[in-house]
């Protein structure tokens, strides 16, 4: 079997590898993302076992993709954990790889679960409707400003279309008049775009109440009435649930 250390960057690799059945060492520096795709598809027409060892990155889903399809064994380690068995205070690109290749060796490297890539397509459903959600709280928090400037209280019940003509009826000065305008166009888009994204996430949900992960890295988490969790053990499994919310500084309470 082909061992492999990898300390990852965005622009390349410095790699360790030793053959376990050989013995032999190298280690060599691999620019991304030709030069490495090239050197670990040689590795798997050769028809050796490879398995790689890195830590925790947020910018290499396209080099697990890659190990994945030539199917290579993936190991992803706890970065802290890693660095906290380093022994000498210098710090190399290339030392930081025979590190990780000397854990693996010695079977003391701190792996951790890594979720699907099902899993984490899900995720990134998840996480974007929460962004839309924010930019939509950030506009609405704009619009109940001007209307309280101008007078109008009038809380959730500003996004009602009374509520609504009565904002737009203001007469404002120039700037403020294409600001108000401008959010409520934004307002006007993001709506059901979230609503569009609302209806994927209830979709994709297989519960209805949210069942907490085991693993630490998709704990339950809450955001703005919105719950989802992944179990790891069935990364299909996720569950989602509405929940009505103040939101922060408006005063206006709804769904989202």
């Amino acid at each position: 079997m082909i061992i492999i250390g990898v300390d990852f960057h965005a622009e390349f690799q410095q790699i360790a590898f030793v053959d376990s059945n050989t013995g032999e060492y190298q280690d060599k520096r691999l620019g991304h993302r030709e030069e490495a795709e090239q050197f670990y598809r040689g590795l798997a027409a050769a028809g050796q076992p490879v398995r790689v060892g890195m830590e925790a990155s947020g910018q290499a889903r396209w080099f697990e993709r890659l190990l994945s399809e030539l199917q290579f064994e993936l190991w992803i380690g706890d970065a802290a954990e890693i660095q906290s068995k380093r022994v000498r205070k210098q710090k190399t690109d290339r030392q930081d790889a025979q590190l990780i290749l000397k854990l693996m060796v010695k079977d003391d490297f701190p792996q951790i679960w890594v979720p699907s890539g099902e899993n984490r397509d899900l995720r990134q459903l998840l996480w974007h409707r929460h962004r839309l959600v924010q930019a939509r709280t950030r506009i609405m928090n704009q619009l109940q400003a001007m209307a309280l400037n101008e007078g109008l209280r009038c809380k959730k019940r500003l996004w009602r279309e009374r509520g609504r003509q009565q904002l737009e009826a203001y007469p404002l000065a120039a700037w403020a008049s294409r600001r108000r305008r401008d959010l409520l166009a934004l307002l006007d888009r993001l709506n059901p775009t979230i609503a569009e994204l609302s209806q994927a996430v209830e979709q994709e949900s297989g519960e209805v109440s949210c069942r907490p992960a085991t693993d630490d890295s998709s704990r339950c988490r809450c955001t703005y009435g919105t719950g989802f969790c992944a179990d790891h053990r069935a990364s299909r499994t996720i569950s989602v649930w509405e929940a009505d919310c103040q939101l922060p500084g408006t005063g206006a309470a709804g769904k989202i």
